[in-house]
């Protein structure tokens, strides 16, 4: 399915020891540009982090953000004998050189006790949980993804059934727009002879005359004829429908190919077609559709531009 590069996810994980809270906010670009905002605790979950986010998107810029709680322990959870026990030791080895030092109180006493435990949990268990943290994150950002990327292929579709009709019109109007061309070509060059040789012509009869007159209209009928561009418009237009279509492979993993790469590529071949056709025109009408056309391709451009 069409993904968007648009989106936010965020995802969370309890432990014993705390819990980690991890957010994600992608914006268009033009790869995968991933980027971290966490706490030195957590750095060592960010490798492992990037390589499973990388597994899932093909572009966009990626803000990930994480932080991190620890649990506060119960009070006589962290007075253990063991805690107490160091608590004492240092004391005891602070007096040696300082013996004025007076005992701590009950309040730093918890809180030395507490940070003993707290630095003593391993780095790999908050990396767990950043990991745990981020698959429901990862799963919000691509659904999100998806969701807006469904609705810009909409709009897209939609815009597209525009310039169909404009191509289908040209192309109903292109045999009586090349008739009244080789017509008023056929009159000027008549008049612009008949002005320069008022007394006829002795060296070619009226049948080689209107032979060549004819021939340099229908010359001038190949360079304004856009049959051509008409039909490489329509065969982008199926392109269009088949690159934003919703049977495509609906997973959330990466695709062969960047959708929104293919549809860049498309719309420039497009808009060149549309800028033939405007230079082609020979009618005010053909050049009112030209004009139309580019400025259709140009909002479906935009609309792409955040794409996968």
């Amino acid at each position: 399915m069409t993904a968007s590069m648009t989106a936010f996810g965020q995802g969370k994980a309890t432990m014993d020891f705390g819990s980690v809270t991890v957010e994600l906010k992608s914006v268009n670009s033009r790869y995968l540009d991933i980027q971290f905002r966490m706490p030195d605790e957590l750095r060592f979950a960010e490798q492992p982090m990037r390589d499973r986010i990388s597994k899932s998107l093909a572009r966009g810029k990626v803000e990930v953000r994480a932080s991190f709680a620890r649990n506060v322990p119960a009070l006589e959870q962290r007075l253990t004998e063991q805690a107490l026990t160091n608590i004492a030791d240092q004391l005891s080895h602070v007096r040696r050189y300082l013996p004025e030092t007076n005992s701590p109180q009950l309040p730093e006493i918890i809180s030395l006790a507490s940070d003993q435990q707290q630095t003593a949990i391993d780095p790999q268990l908050w990396a767990n949980a950043c990991m745990q943290a981020l698959e429901p994150a990862l799963v919000q950002l691509t659904e999100a993804r998806l969701r807006e990327g469904s609705r810009l292929a909409m709009a897209m579709l939609e815009t597209s059934k525009q310039v169909c009709e404009i191509v289908i019109m040209v192309e109903s109007h292109l045999p009586e727009l090349l008739q009244q061309q080789r017509e008023k070509l056929s009159n000027k060059l008549r008049e612009t002879i008949q002005n320069a040789f008022p007394s006829g012509f002795t060296h070619i009869s009226g049948a080689e005359l209107s032979e060549r007159i004819a021939g340099e209209s229908s010359l001038f009928s190949l360079r304004i004829d856009v049959a051509e561009e008409l039909a490489r418009l329509k065969s982008h237009l199926s392109e269009l429908e088949f690159l934003l279509s919703e049977q495509k492979t609906k997973s959330t993993g990466k695709n062969s190919g960047s959708t929104g790469k293919r549809l860049d590529f498309l719309f420039q071949e497009m808009n060149r077609e549309a800028n033939t056709l405007g230079s082609k025109a020979g009618s005010l009408e053909m050049t009112r559709a030209a004009m139309d056309l580019k400025l259709l391709i140009e909002q479906m451009r935009e609309q792409a531009m955040n794409i996968e």
